[in-house]
């Protein structure tokens, strides 16, 4: 079996993980998006630490309080199992903060809660300031296109996969190499490595 490098998982919440539900304040409205509770399986079967990163500009706007983001992220703990990290950047984009994408600083410390260096995570976000904050960070990030992605993300994105099931299958087979779109390949081709089997 093929030892992952890659030693930590952070995903988007909404969309990625759980089915996009824009400013839920209630817990009984979470459903895992399909795949996405295995993606989690696989991950923790590996050793793989895994988070959380989740965008909720409803606080700022005060359609949100940080208990009905608590109450909902404990549903997600529920349903997947507990993560080793949540991180929760609660402004808006006009509020000019450094954890919201595609500014790295909630990826970052996120990382450093579990002792983690960025360049070992992997970030599975639905936008490309989340692959972008991936980016500034030092860390890898796949791009998971949801009805909500531009094209021109999906274009501009350097790993692209169909869902998140996908994404970690691929993370533990071995390094991505080059994009990855929507197609019928196994995914051990789509992530071929060319050094033959071994």
């Amino acid at each position: 079996m093929t030892t992952t490098k890659v030693k930590a998982v952070l995903f988007d919440r909404d969309g990625i993980l759980v089915e996009d539900v824009p400013d839920n304040a209630d817990p009984d409205r979470v459903r895992p998006v399909a795949g996405a509770i295995e993606a989690l399986g696989l991950l923790r079967l590996h050793g793989v630490r895994t988070g959380v990163l989740t965008h909720q500009p409803g606080i700022a706007r005060g359609m949100l309080t940080d208990a009905d983001v608590r109450h909902v992220n404990h549903r997600v703990d529920e349903l997947f199992g507990p993560f080793d990290v949540w991180g929760v950047c609660p402004h808006g984009p006009e509020d000019g903060c450094h954890c919201r994408p595609p500014e790295p600083g909630l990826l970052l410390w996120a990382a450093g809660r579990i002792c983690t260096a960025p360049d070992d995570c992997v970030v599975v976000g639905r936008t490309g300031a989340h692959v972008e904050a991936a980016r500034r960070a030092g860390a890898h990030g796949i791009l998971v296109p949801t009805d909500g992605t531009r094209p021109e993300e999906t274009a501009g994105a350097e790993q692209v996969a169909p869902d998140a099931l996908t994404a970690v299958r691929a993370l533990l087979t071995g390094p991505p190499q080059g994009q990855v779109l929507v197609d019928e390949r196994p995914i051990e081709a789509a992530y071929d490595t060319g050094e033959g089997p071994g």
